[in-house]
């Protein structure tokens, strides 16, 4: 993928991103509603398009931000997916980033 390519997708994403955000901000529910998982779907996408601009973003990875992409993903995913704890999984990316930096 050339720059501008790279580029253009960052600048849709973020138009992209500003409707989604909108999204959630306009949505009623709360955690006790029933319509809260379609608001938490609406969350999830935001934090997709975030790891999107995280992972296209020129320069170097910044892996603190990208943990904290896949941490906000892993946890709100986690209502979605029953078979696997993936707060637990979000929590020990949090702990192998600590090691890491030690």
């Amino acid at each position: 993928m050339d720059k501008q390519q790279r580029q253009d997708i960052l600048t849709l994403s973020w138009s992209i991103h500003d409707e989604v955000e909108q999204a959630v901000l306009r949505h009623p529910a709360s955690k006790t509603d029933k319509e809260w998982p379609d608001k938490q779907r609406l969350l999830l996408a935001d934090m997709a398009l975030h790891l999107l601009q995280t992972a296209l973003k020129p320069g170097e990875l910044q892996t603190e931000k990208l943990t904290h992409n896949l941490n906000a993903i892993l946890t709100l995913s986690d209502d979605f997916i029953g078979n696997v704890d993936l707060k637990a999984v979000s929590d020990q990316l949090y702990q192998l980033e600590a090691e890491h930096e030690s």
